[in-house]
């Protein structure tokens, strides 16, 4: 089976590249310059001469603060990019599984989101991203949409990157302690996505189509997710890092960031029998490779 996924540097994009081979999956990532998400010519032309199964949409626009002034560019790419896919993706007559995000939601619920919840976006990118779940529904009947969360890998620019990074010269951090998610491994991600496509390509069960939710298991803050990557560089390194717990106000940014973003997995565990384990335990693969 060949997956075409589009981007070469993001998380999930090295991490399919990473287990693809492992789970006998060929996957090909393309990206600028030959594939540019503003260029629907350029992306059916590259996507038609790698004769996929599947196409996974995952590159984007995501400078959450950035796209508050670059709201068109966001656009551009997050809303009317994706759509340009999956409409290739169906002209192909292959699925198409697109990530999305929990920004969709205003993250004023009680509780966990479902799918069938009203969205509500409260931030330019977040807007994007909604936006680009409607193009490609549109687009592709054939297609399933991943929201996601609070990613994290080895690869890439990523919170518990950081958090190692400015840990190597403080003693101290301050981290959010209001914003409520879940971290999630772009390897757990990755896995979960080939185990979609394959099922998609031998089975047209329309339940198996739609939006889903893909998150870790469990339930965090960013202080807490913090305390975990510091208590791993404890045990490791030796190096102590306390955690600050602070509030939204305390930190502000152009983009304002659900408080909630819980997701609710159900859907996906009784369509596919995907279950993503806790966060604690997906994040200390990842630290074990780091540290």
């Amino acid at each position: 089976m060949r997956i075409a996924v589009t981007g070469k540097q993001g998380q999930v994009v090295s991490a399919l590249l990473e287990r693809g081979p492992a789970a006998g999956v060929d996957i090909v990532a393309v990206g600028r310059p030959e594939l540019d998400l503003v260029d629907r010519n350029a992306i059916r032309t590259v996507l038609s001469q790698i004769r996929p199964d599947a196409i996974v949409s995952a590159a984007a626009y995501t400078a959450v603060d950035k796209a508050e002034s670059e709201e068109a560019l966001a656009f551009a790419i997050n809303a009317e990019g994706a759509t340009a896919i999956a409409e290739s993706a169906s002209e192909l007559g292959v699925p198409v599984v697109h990530l999305s995000t929990d920004y969709v939601f205003p993250g004023d619920k009680q509780g966990v989101y479902l799918e069938t919840d009203a969205a509500g976006p409260i931030s330019a990118y977040g807007r994007s991203k909604l936006a680009g779940e409607f193009g490609v529904a549109a687009a592709n009947s054939d297609h399933v949409i991943l929201r996601t969360s609070w990613v994290y890998s080895p690869f890439g620019a990523n919170f518990l990157k950081t958090m190692l990074r400015l840990a190597e010269t403080r003693d101290r951090l301050n981290v959010v302690a209001d914003q409520h998610g879940t971290p999630t491994s772009a390897l757990d991600i990755a896995d979960a996505v080939i185990t979609i496509v394959k099922r998609l390509s031998v089975d047209p069960d329309p339940k198996l189509r739609g939006v889903f939710h893909l998150t870790g298991s469990g339930e965090a803050t960013w202080a807490d997710f913090a305390e975990a990557i510091f208590a791993a560089m404890l045990t490791k390194s030796g190096k102590a890092v306390s955690v600050g717990r602070i509030t939204t106000a305390e930190y502000p940014t152009p983009a304002r960031r659900p408080a909630n973003s819980l997701l609710s997995n159900e859907k996906l565990k009784q369509s596919y029998g995907i279950v993503l384990p806790d966060w604690r335990v997906s994040a200390k693969v990842v630290l074990d490779r780091l540290i």
